[in-house]
């Protein structure tokens, strides 16, 4: 295991580095299939096992990224992208994805909304994106959790 992130309240451990890729738009598809890659863009190319360490809590959760799934990176409006940075930012890519993956099962981590929150400041951190922008990603995600993720 790789330890990804590590903190007196959290630490975060990844089987394999993540490899993320950008799905694109091909002629030859169909219209179903281009409206798949406008949503979601980006896609993890191979299976990645997930670790988190909760000590405050003193407990681990387990989880997998499956290979291919597939996501919209960072749901930055464009309003906002001179201050924190496009969705397509680099630095926002596994933050993201294990975002994402955390809000479509939130039972991976005992439907701890604030532990999600926790987990994306932290891989943000990680990918040394500023204070300021992670305060504003961190402080939008957890609105956004609670107004459309049912958390």
């Amino acid at each position: 295991m790789i330890e990804w992130y590590k903190s007196d309240k959290l630490s975060i451990f990844f089987s394999d580095i993540p490899k993320v890729s950008i799905r694109y738009i091909l002629p030859s598809m169909t219209e179903t299939e281009k409206k798949s890659i406008k949503k979601y863009p980006f896609i993890c190319r191979k299976s990645v096992s997930i670790t988190i360490c909760d000590y405050k809590k003193q407990k681990n959760y387990n989880f997998v990224i499956p290979k291919d799934y597939c996501y919209d990176g960072a749901s930055v409006p464009r309003v906002f992208w001179r201050l924190i940075g496009a969705p397509t930012d680099n630095r926002f890519l596994i933050a993201a994805l294990v975002h994402d993956v955390l809000c479509e099962n939130h039972n991976y981590i005992d439907n701890d909304k604030s532990l999600s929150t926790n987990i994306f400041n932290a891989l943000l951190e990680t990918s040394e994106v500023n204070c300021f922008q992670r305060c504003l990603m961190k402080n939008s995600v957890a609105c956004f959790q609670t107004l459309f993720c049912h958390w």
